[in-house]
């Protein structure tokens, strides 16, 4: 199976092609320019591989929540890509990425993966490790100030992204020995959204171009208040 993977949502920039299982990677922590840096990282790989994205069964893309811009890079360049090439996409939440890199990394079994979502407050979810090897959601990912985050009782977590650089200490506060380990620095990884992506497509979890839309965790709030 060959299949591209795109993430955007935060400062790192990554593109990854995955071809039967193995992983071939771009990745780079830019701040800026991810429009034309992301595109240059996927022509580089195709182009190594020997690819068009014809020749590709899927693609895959950090969906969210993140970075209002970022998250809107990968989903304009994976629309386009997708509709031109007539490809299946695999959404893939950047929190369950972020949660399966630290996962890879560190050998962590339970996460809280969290981006800093401005306005004092964070993107998070809970997350443990599956015995496919995949990470596999506790609850559901919400956006939330970061002293009413409803966090999970047990011991072993790992907190994991911006959101613990910038609520490190009042998180930390909060979980007491419940927490492992801090990881503030560790992006998500398009390494890992095609991980994810594999297997999402695998179970069928793939939408048209026109369906593959960002989530922005604000507006699941937004509708609920103004409902």
């Amino acid at each position: 199976m060959k299949l591209l993977a795109l993430e955007t949502a935060a400062e790192a920039c990554s593109v990854a092609l995955s071809i039967d299982g193995e992983i071939h990677l771009r990745y780079e922590v830019r701040p800026r320019g991810h429009s034309e840096l992301v595109l240059a990282m996927m022509d580089e790989l195709l182009g190594e591989a020997g690819l068009v994205p014809s020749q590709l069964d899927a693609i895959a893309f950090g969906r969210g929540p993140g970075s209002f811009t970022g998250v809107r890079i990968a989903t304009g360049v994976v629309q386009g890509v997708a509709f031109a090439a007539d490809l299946p996409v695999v959404p893939v939440s950047t929190l369950a990425a972020l949660a399966q890199r630290a996962c890879r990394e560190s050998g962590a079994k339970r996460l809280l993966p969290a981006f800093d979502a401005r306005m004092g407050e964070v993107y998070w979810a809970a997350y443990h490790l599956g015995a496919s090897g995949l990470v596999e959601l506790e609850g559901r990912e919400a956006v939330a100030k970061a002293e009413d985050v409803n966090l999970p009782d047990g011991d072993g977590w790992y907190g994991v992204g911006t959101g613990w650089a910038v609520y490190g200490g009042l998180l930390a506060e909060r979980m007491g020995a419940g927490l492992e380990e801090q990881m503030p620095d560790l992006y998500c990884s398009a390494e890992d959204v095609a991980l994810l992506g594999v297997a999402g497509f695998e179970v069928g979890n793939t939408v048209a171009p026109e369906l593959a839309l960002p989530i922005y965790l604000r507006d699941r709030v937004a509708k609920k208040k103004s409902g």
